[in-house]
């Protein structure tokens, strides 16, 4: 008996290690210190000394029950997009700028070319992000997992000037909210979704009209990666009060997370047009509308806060950054919380 015949391949491991390398290299930034398969990863802190006082920003997340998608569908280049945007667009929220990334990924059994994939799109989701993928680990886990299924996820750390901090603490009545469109149904509601349609092959490529797309073409479409969005307000001089990344818990959940106590959000629904995914969904579905608002982001995958003056210069500026950009709704006196209207 050895360790192969008890499951693990070691051999695949090794593998899988040199087929991802190429990945990772592209995402490296000048802080990376040494390289890949080392017990540690090390990023100095070279690059943020001026900082007059530097603050450490982490965000960890997976990609959730969407990983079946790509078991269905066989693609797994996009899943690492999402588990590094569900980490980035946390940190990025706070006014941080993610520094490098780390993944783990269990599987029931190493097939070192699907091991590979996935960290192809690990590493484009680093590069979208401009953060370097320094690390991580790959499991065998036979006997607890199918061999054809695995698990992704991540977490991030990044660093902001403790000046430049978004908390939300200076968001007043009358401020702006300017929401930045998805790019569909991200990574958040798949346990809903997957109740709704049929999780076949064949139902995933079914074309709908509405969509312009198969299903599954539409539903694995990766989690957009807003960093540099965001940093395109900060540079053309916008101070962003607030920012809510719109995930699991939709517009009700996460927006009152950026509000200070006596200010409600107020958000215009007719104010974009809510993607035909959604639609979809809820038709097929049957999902009364609150519920729709409060599980996915029905088209906005970040809220900003911004004072009034600022809302034009916001929506340019992430405009000329590649991103659809909508003034959305207003700040108002009252309860902490939201009211989509």
């Amino acid at each position: 008996m050895d360790y192969k015949k008890a499951g693990v391949d070691i051999e695949a491991g090794y593998k899988s290690v040199e087929l991802m390398k190429k990945h990772v290299k592209e995402t490296l930034r000048p802080e990376v210190m040494g390289g890949l398969g080392g017990f540690s990863g090390a990023f100095s802190m070279a690059s943020f000394k001026g900082m007059e006082n530097p603050v450490l920003l982490s965000g960890t997340d997976g990609v959730g029950t969407k990983i079946k998608l790509a078991f269905l569908m066989d693609k797994h280049d996009t899943v690492g997009i999402d588990c590094v945007a569900m980490c980035v667009n946390d940190v990025a929220c706070a006014g941080g700028e993610p520094l490098f990334f780390l993944d783990y990924i269990a599987c029931g059994k190493n097939y070192p070319e699907k091991i590979a994939e996935i960290v192809k799109g690990v590493a484009e989701g680093c590069k979208q992000a401009g953060c370097a993928l320094i690390g991580g680990e790959t499991a065998e886990h036979p006997g607890l997992m199918p061999e054809d299924e695995y698990d992704l996820a991540g977490f991030t750390v990044g660093v902001a000037d403790a000046k430049d901090i978004i908390d939300g603490s200076k968001i007043k009545a009358g401020d702006a909210l300017v929401g930045i469109a998805s790019s569909g149904v991200h990574s958040n509601g798949f346990s809903l979704v997957r109740k709704v349609f049929e999780m076949t092959k064949e139902s995933l490529d079914t074309y709908y009209d509405e969509l312009g797309k198969t299903l599954g073409e539409a539903l694995i479409v990766p989690t957009r990666i807003y960093v540099k969005a965001l940093k395109s307000v900060k540079d053309a001089g916008v101070v962003i009060k607030g920012c809510s990344h719109i995930t699991g818990g939709g517009f009700y959940e996460n927006i009152p997370r950026m509000l200070p106590d006596g200010i409600r959000a107020e958000v215009k629904k007719d104010s974009y047009e809510v993607p035909a995914i959604f639609k979809l969904l809820q038709k097929t579905g049957d999902i009364a509308e609150e519920m729709m608002y409060n599980t996915y982001n029905m088209g906005l995958g970040m809220v900003l806060a911004v004072d009034a003056a600022d809302a034009d210069k916001t929506i340019a500026a992430l405009k000329a950054a590649g991103e659809e950009a909508y003034l959305v709704g207003t700040c108002v006196a009252g309860e902490k919380g939201v009211t989509i209207c």
